[in-house]
């Protein structure tokens, strides 16, 4: 079903119909951790997830989808406490 949802957005966007194409290059966009350390000298530590700008044909691509990246994401809380 999301393999065909995302054949539909391309067909409305003008952009051929071959899904694994698109996959592959928005596989590409990358997140990225900050982290830096607090300043309270408990050894903890502040970690920001930040996603990479995607590059010319990347912003191209995701504009034509009508999508929006985030410039943060939040880490779960499953995760964070690892």
């Amino acid at each position: 079903m999301l393999w065909k949802t995302l054949e539909q957005w391309q067909k409305r966007a003008g952009l051929g119909y071959s899904p694994r194409t698109i996959l592959q290059e928005l596989g590409r966009i990358q997140s990225s951790d900050i982290v830096l350390p607090l300043a309270d000298g408990s050894g903890r530590e502040l970690r920001i997830r930040c996603v990479v700008r995607p590059d010319r044909a990347q912003a191209l691509l995701l504009e034509r989808l009508g999508l929006e990246l985030p410039e943060r994401l939040r880490i779960p809380s499953r995760i964070d406490k690892m």
